[in-house]
């Protein structure tokens, strides 16, 4: 990766040698970070461009530091839950954006603009949906409130990128690429960078606040916070490992969790069943936690043979998943056979069955069978991605990316899908069209500059017709206006 700018170097050297200097006694007195004005609400904080271009920063960070997912089943769940209890929320508006961080550690944070991760151990921690739905629905309130960016202070002295690098390196634990220039520093000082960005007590009791209402208005269990909190802190103290990241990142008290008992009274209890969807999203991550699909296979047969599940279609299911990991194809259909025919529209059960058919050589059987479910759900990101899959297999790169743009005009944040569309045009043979589509994944991955060569690439190529001519120009000088905005702005 190429060193960081000297001037983004120099800025952030200084800004933790001062940290050194001060002390951690200063710190404690509440002496600012040398970072930007953001004042008091989000839109003296940063323009919305700002905001956009903090987040795509903060993300380039995540992507490189953790095991970001592109599973689109698992993606598409948490988008969904987390849509759901946005749109319940009172105080919520705005983009959100959830994904899910391969890391078995118990954990969730929020970043700038809207940008939640969840780790696959949550998911797994959490026994109701309404347990993991209260870890989100706070997490949710940190970004509406702007605890984040209002945990800053003093000159505005700082750019955008140098701000997003300090926040990853904080928020993650400072476990930035050791080799980003200055980020090596951070090292030495993440501890006092730490406890600048920590939530406050006010902040945490203003989340809780703030998620128990919005878990009760999307009619999950308001106890459900305290309650997984609560449980959480116990299991702290039973294991050799100490508590859980989530509690070190978010401390609880027996004092918050008091306080947010009586504000769940206020709702009462909600016996909301569980989604099957959360059933076989833990599954999945059952499944796949184990190294070889050997030993997956021993733990659901072993779960299944003695009745040892929350939910028997998840197990099953999961059961299925290991088989056809292991290439048991045959005994992969066989098992997924009865719960296709009692959920035939159930996406993860669909899309795994597309996914057996295709390794086994059937790509045409998996395009029959995945065009009908498309058809019922013309917007489901994962049908979309598996129907383009199966029909790259079966040679039809035209079509793969035809649906694939279908998609992106519901769906234009589904980040992943920008690469499987430049490898449909490219082998379908439109190199300016996958020159268009790397470029878009460039973008939306916090790489402006490389995404501006690939268009004027795209404009280079041989026999480019006019209308598509004019669609990556126009895309062209919206991403240079984006770069002159910035630049202007550094």
């Amino acid at each position: 990766m190429p060193p960081l700018p000297a001037r983004l170097r120099a800025v952030l050297v200084g800004c933790l040698l001062a940290l050194a200097v001060a002390g951690p006694a200063q710190q404690a007195q509440g002496d600012a970070l040398d970072l930007p004005d953001f004042g008091s609400s989000a839109d003296t904080m940063l323009s919305l461009a700002e905001q956009r271009e903090l987040g795509l920063e903060f993300m380039k960070w995540v992507r490189k530091t953790l095991d970001v997912s592109t599973d689109p089943l698992l993606t598409d769940y948490v988008q969904s839950l987390g849509r759901k209890l946005v749109r319940a929320s009172r105080e919520t508006s705005g983009r959100y954006d959830f994904f899910v961080v391969e890391d078995p550690r118990i954990n969730a944070f929020a970043g700038p603009a809207g940008n939640i991760g969840i780790n696959a151990g949550l998911i797994l921690a959490a026994e109701t949906e309404s347990e993991l739905a209260a870890v989100i629905a706070h997490e949710i309130a940190h970004v509406s409130q702007n605890h984040l960016l209002r945990s800053f202070a003093a000159q505005k002295q700082m750019t955008v990128p140098a701000t997003a690098l300090l926040i990853a390196a904080a928020v993650l634990g400072a476990a930035v690429d050791p080799q980003a220039g200055a980020a090596a520093l951070m090292g030495a000082q993440g501890a006092l960078v730490q406890r600048q960005i920590n939530f406050t007590r006010a902040n945490e009791e203003e989340a809780d606040r703030i998620g128990i209402d919005t878990l009760a208005r999307a009619g999950h269990d308001p106890y459900a916070m305290p309650g997984f909190f609560k449980k959480l802190t116990q299991a702290g103290r039973i294991y050799e490992s100490g508590a859980p990241e989530l509690l070190r990142t978010h401390p609880v008290t027996t004092d918050r969790i008091a306080d947010a008992l009586a504000r769940a009274e206020r709702f009462g209890a909600s016996q909301k069943p569980d989604s099957l969807r959360f059933h076989l999203t833990r599954a999945h991550l059952r499944e796949q936690r184990y190294n070889r699909a050997e030993q997956a296979i021993d733990h659901f047969q072993d779960t299944l043979r003695k009745g040892r599940y929350r939910n028997e279609t998840a197990e099953r299911y999961g059961y299925a998943r290991a088989l056809a990991r292991a290439g048991r194809l045959d005994a992969a259909t066989k098992t997924l056979a009865p719960l296709l025919k009692q959920y035939p529209s159930q996406v993860e059960l669909v899309a795994l069955q597309a996914q057996i058919d295709r390794r086994g050589g059937d790509a045409a059987k998996a395009v029959r069978d995945l065009k009908g479910a498309v058809g019922l759900s013309p917007g489901n990101w994962p049908l979309q991605q598996a129907y383009a899959e199966a029909l790259l297999d079966a040679g039809e790169p035209a079509a793969a990316l035809a649906t694939l743009e279908r998609l992106i005009a519901l769906e234009p944040n589904v980040t992943p899908v920008y690469d499987l569309m430049a490898d449909a045009a490219g082998k379908s043979g439109d190199q300016a069209a996958a020159m268009r589509w790397r470029a878009e994944r460039l973008f939306r991955s916090g790489d402006l500059e490389p995404a501006i060569r690939q268009l004027e690439l795209a404009l280079r190529q041989p026999n480019l017709d006019f209308h598509a001519a004019a669609r990556i120009q126009v895309r062209l000088d919206e991403l240079q206006a984006e770069e002159r905005r910035r630049e202007a702005r550094r």
